[in-house]
């Protein structure tokens, strides 16, 4: 089985950012002719809590296939309820995913975080690319939105780190009928000076990042004729120019540091800036 043909794992956990979640991850199974598996992990207690637990664990369940069978019919979603904590339980099974789909925030954080603990650990330790979705809109709104803005945003580093992230991107614009690919690179002074670049010349550090870009892109649009690529070299900050730009997009792509093994320590400043005040969902590629 190839990587693509993997399934997409949504974690569910009865909050409302979990059921956008959980909304988003069957529209991508559907778009992409992928298997949808609808995971709750369930939490090492008591033994006395442990029936409650899994009774709970099932009408959830239950109510999550119902809800998936609304929105996206004939996609006959399967569903585990793994006895660990619900980071470990999705990082596991993210090794034969395409990618794991969670809330912003569980029913367990404090509604003044804008990224809960068990969002933040999977998207840093996940061996596949792993989509956060904010949650608090509703789900007319959520499809409206997911109309008006289909475009796909890849924000790339003037590295190797960037291929994964153009990989997954590519694949996720040519899944949207209609999407666009921009590829955003925002750059300083500070930053051509580090990639070796023009260090006083500001003209000549912007076509530096131009190419950059070209080169970063050469060859993908032959594998993927039918997106439209659009390259956003910015002046600015790399994370202050992604969050602006998740404003206008169905899917903001970011890369992960390579190595990162425990909370916090797989996401760049870039990474984590972005992923806790997106706009909209945003996929977290492991290097």
């Amino acid at each position: 089985m190839t990587s693509t043909e993997h399934p997409v794992i949504a974690g569910v956990e009865g909050s409302s950012p979990g059921r956008d979640a959980l909304d988003w991850a069957a529209r991508e199974a559907r778009g992409r002719g992928l298997e949808l598996v609808v995971v709750h992990a369930l939490q090492p207690t008591h033994r006395a809590c442990q029936e409650a637990q899994q009774r709970e664990a099932e009408e959830l369940l239950t109510e999550s296939v119902r809800r998936v069978n609304e929105i996206a019919p004939g996609l006959h979603p399967t569903t585990l309820a793994p006895l660990d904590f619900p980071a470990a339980a999705l990082t596991a099974l993210s090794r034969a995913a395409s990618m794991v789909v969670v809330g912003s925030r569980g029913l367990g954080g404090y509604r003044s975080l804008m990224l809960g603990s068990n969002s933040l650990a999977t998207a840093s330790m996940a061996r596949c690319p792993v989509v956060v979705v904010h949650g608090g809109q509703r789900e007319e709104d959520a499809e409206e939105t997911a109309e008006g803005f289909p475009d796909v945003v890849a924000g790339v580093a003037a590295d190797e780190s960037s291929e994964p992230v153009l990989g997954f991107a590519f694949e996720a614009a040519a899944s949207r009928p209609g999407a666009r690919l921009r590829i955003v690179h925002g750059w300083t002074m500070f930053s051509s000076m580090l990639s070796g670049g023009p260090v006083f010349d500001r003209e000549a550090a912007a076509g530096s990042a131009e190419r950059t870009l070209a080169e970063l892109t050469a060859g993908r649009q032959e594998d993927y004729p039918q997106v439209e690529v659009v390259m956003e070299p910015v002046n600015g900050s790399a994370s202050h120019t992604l969050v602006a730009a998740s404003a206008t997009a169905g899917l903001t792509v970011i890369g992960r540091r390579r190595g990162g093994e425990s909370l916090g320590l797989g996401l760049s400043p870039v990474a984590q800036t972005t992923l806790t005040h997106a706009r909209g969902p945003v996929a977290v590629v492991p290097g």
